[in-house]
């Protein structure tokens, strides 16, 4: 493993809302700070953290709490090139290096300058309405056309590199990049790409009479995904608050310019270790050991 420059300004973004953050934040603030180090710990919504982070006022990020967390991380980090070290105190952890209990040791080697930096694939992703802009989102994990509150499948039209590909009628269409490969493209029957890959997934979520294999493009190619309905459809860009879709309003995604920066201190090889417990943790695979 080379060795990198051990980082010597070191923020804290915890989950506002997740009570023991705080607690262990501070604690790993403190620690740091007893090495002489620089260190500040907020919630990750607190916006003199964000400015600071944004400022390059920062080496790295440490996001205490789960999936949802790195990927709110990664949007704050992506475009600045601060990278991300995760601390696991959610649920599944899959995109988080340390466990709650492994973060000192973890800091010894980051801070012995033993670690790496992982570069994941962003999206970019861009509302269109009447061929006006209404919105644009780098995304993580993925970018997701689909119905509104109503249950009933949209209509949906996908062109790749301005040439028409299919009408999908369904519940909805999954752009993804490979990290977004194993979260909701994964649950939909989606491939699993390897973190290091450059491209864009596209799955379908329970289509109806229409293509249902998955499509694995070149990271140079644009997508664009057309809404025909007479009801409700939105846009979910990683899972943040949906946003309202009309009647021939367009989604454009391509790769962006930006890409996240994700500290490990594991062997490369990590990713397919993960891949094999996380999937083990389903009861099901339980019942079956």
């Amino acid at each position: 493993m080379p060795s990198l420059p051990p980082p010597r300004r070191i923020a804290i973004g915890t989950h506002p809302r997740l009570p023991d953050a705080d607690d262990l934040g501070e604690q790993i603030a403190s620690h740091l700070r007893s090495l002489g180090l620089t260190a500040s710990c907020a919630s990750l919504y607190d916006t003199d953290l964000r400015r600071a982070i944004q400022s390059r006022s920062f080496d790295l990020l440490v996001a205490l709490g789960g999936d949802g967390t790195m990927l709110r991380a990664g949007h704050l980090c992506g475009p600045c090139g601060v990278p991300v070290l995760g601390v696991n105190l959610g649920r599944f952890g899959f995109l988080t290096e340390v466990s709650r209990e492994g973060w000192k040791a973890a800091f010894e080697r980051v801070l012995a300058g033993e670690y790496w930096l992982e570069r994941r694939m962003m999206l970019r992703a861009e509302h269109l309405r009447a061929g006006q802009p209404h919105g644009s989102w780098d995304v993580l994990n993925e970018c997701v056309v689909g119905r509104g509150e109503m249950v009933r499948p949209v209509r949906l039209t996908a062109e790749i590199d301005g040439r028409y590909l299919t009408t999908y009628v369904a519940d909805a269409l999954i752009v993804a990049s490979p990290t977004g490969s194993t979260a909701y493209a994964l649950a939909v029957g989606g491939p699993i790409l390897p973190p290091e890959l450059r491209n864009i997934l596209i799955v379908a979520v329970a289509p109806h009479l229409s293509v249902d294999r998955a499509l694995v493009l070149h990271e140079g190619s644009k997508v664009r995904v057309t809404v025909h309905t007479d009801h409700q459809a939105a846009l979910s860009a990683d899972g943040q608050t949906p946003v309202r879709l009309e009647d021939g309003d367009q989604v454009d995604v391509r790769a962006s310019d930006h890409t996240v920066l994700f500290a490990r201190v594991r062997d490369p090889g990590y990713f397919y270790a993960n891949l094999t417990s996380r999937m083990n943790q389903n009861p099901a695979a339980e019942e079956d050991r």
